[in-house]
Parts: structure tokens; C-alpha cells; sequence
């Protein structure tokens, strides 16, 4: 267990520094950042994480004595695209703009949080949310068009639990596959039993509390460009997936002690 919870840590630590290469290598080498160069800058994050973390949770599958490495890896890869679709199908939904001078940017904001974050649950805890949060009557409101017409008022903003109850897409296909019980007991109850879910679980709710957070200045009236999308939501979800990452490792550290002294005992 102890050796578990240190490869838990050694993964975790990777991904923090593989986050702060790719900024550092946008910085100092290409001279771009999100605010001046938004789309190769979402462009390279992607293109260090995405690799790393298939990789990295493909070593760490369910029943590996069932699934071979390159089976996990192949879950990965194919979690990456259905990720992204669903990130962006919700982003859409829930407000960001639409047209072409916005579809790349788009494109390499989702497929950038479906490594970070992103799982099936959270399209379906969105659309039910959408749909009962003004309903008078509990039942839900029929129509995506009636649908946007309560996303417009806004009142969608002030629930951020409903945003809370997502999965890393990439990382639990890689781990999961299809498993939908444990699919379900993560990312529907949130319920993680191990350093391992930990580190799946906790980053993914900070990067959507992030993410969340970060799309509160875009529609003021400042005139800034960290403004534009995705940038000011980028920023938010990178820095939550980072927070949540560290949370998380303190959470493996304070959990192998605990098994540690119910061993002794």
C-alpha cells in the first residue's frame, strides 16, 4: 500500500511539473502566453499533457491482469476526442460564443479540459440541472430552446455544486474503461476510496470550480483582453487542476499514514 501511495504521489508530481514545463516552455521559448497567443498556447499545454496523461494512467488501469497496457492507452486516446465533444457541447450550452472566429479557440480549450477535466456525467448533470432549476413544479422544462431561456437569466451561475460531480475523461478511461459502477460511484456520488481516485477525482473538481470562477469577468464592463474566451477560463481551470492536485496529494499522504497506523494496531 505504501508503494501504491508513493507511485500515486510520483504521478501527481509529474503532471504538476509537466504543467509547469509547457508554460515555461510557451514563455521563454515561443514567446506566448494565453492572453497574447491563446490558441498555440492551449495548442502545446495540450499537446505535453495529453500524451503524459494517457501514458501515465494506462500504468495505473483496473484489473491489468484483464486489460493490457495498450488496451488502457487505446481508452485514452479514444476518451480524448468524446471528451472534448461534451466540454464544448456544455461550454456552448452554457453561454460561450459561437462562430468561426471562436471554433478554434474552442476546439483546443475542450480537448485541453478533457485532459483536466470531463466525463459523461457532467453533460447529464448540466442538462438536468438546466432543466429543473426554474421548473415550478419540479418537472422538467421541456425544449432546448425553453432550456437557453433559463440559462439566460443567469441563475444557472449560482449553483457550482452541479458543476462539481465530474471525472478526468481521459485519465478514468484510461484506468476504468467502461467500468460504470465505478464510473458511478466517482463522478456521480464522489466517492473515492484510494490515492489513486483521489488524484482523479479532487484535480478535476478544482479545475471545473476553476474553470467556473474564471468566467465570472467576462461579460464586465473592464475592456481587458484576459477577458476573451477562453483565456480567463483557461487561467481558472489550470490554476484549480493545480490546487486540486495538490489537495489531492495531501489527501494520499494524510490516507497512507491512517493505513499505516491501522496496520500497527
Amino acid at each position: 500500500m505504501a508503494s501504491s501511495n508513493s507511485r500515486d504521489i510520483t504521478v501527481s508530481t509529474a503532471f504538476l511539473l509537466s504543467l509547469t514545463t509547457s508554460f515555461y516552455v510557451a514563455h521563454n521559448i515561443y514567446s506566448i502566453n494565453l492572453i497574447s497567443h491563446p490558441i498555440p498556447t492551449l495548442a502545446l499545454i495540450s499537446l505535453v499533457q495529453t500524451p503524459i496523461t494517457i501514458l501515465l494512467f494506462s500504468l495505473l488501469r483496473q484489473n491489468p491482469q484483464q486489460c493490457s497496457y495498450w488496451k488502457a492507452v487505446l481508452r485514452g486516446v479514444l476518451g480524448l476526442p468524446i471528451g472534448a465533444f461534451l466540454m464544448a457541447f456544455g461550454a456552448i450550452v452554457l453561454g460561450a460564443p459561437i462562430g468561426i472566429q471562436y471554433l478554434e479557440k474552442t476546439i483546443y480549450w475542450s480537448l485541453l479540459m478533457s485532459v483536466f477535466t470531463e466525463d459523461a456525467f457532467e453533460l447529464r448533470c448540466r442538462l438536468e440541472t438546466m432543466l429543473l432549476l426554474n421548473s415550478e413544479d419540479g418537472s422538467p422544462i421541456s425544449g432546448l430552446t425553453q432550456c437557453s431561456d433559463q440559462i439566460d437569466e443567469g441563475l444557472i451561475l449560482f449553483y457550482p455544486a452541479n458543476f462539481t460531480r465530474f471525472g478526468e475523461f481521459v485519465p478514468a478511461a484510461s484506468v476504468y474503461g467502461s467500468s460504470w459502477k465505478d464510473w458511478q460511484r466517482l463522478f456521480a456520488n464522489t466517492k473515492p476510496t484510494g490515492s489513486l481516485e483521489y488524484i482523479i477525482c479532487i484535480p478535476a473538481h478544482g479545475a471545473i470550480i476553476g474553470a467556473w470562477l474564471g468566467a465570472w469577468p467576462m461579460p464586465l464592463d473592464w475592456e481587458r483582453p484576459w477577458q476573451e474566451w477562453p483565456i480567463c477560463v483557461s487561467y481558472g481551470a489550470v490554476a484549480g487542476y493545480t490546487v486540486g492536485m495538490v489537495v489531492s496529494m495531501g489527501f494520499v499522504l494524510v490516507l497512507g499514514k491512517r493505513q499505516r497506523h491501522v496496520k500497527n494496531d
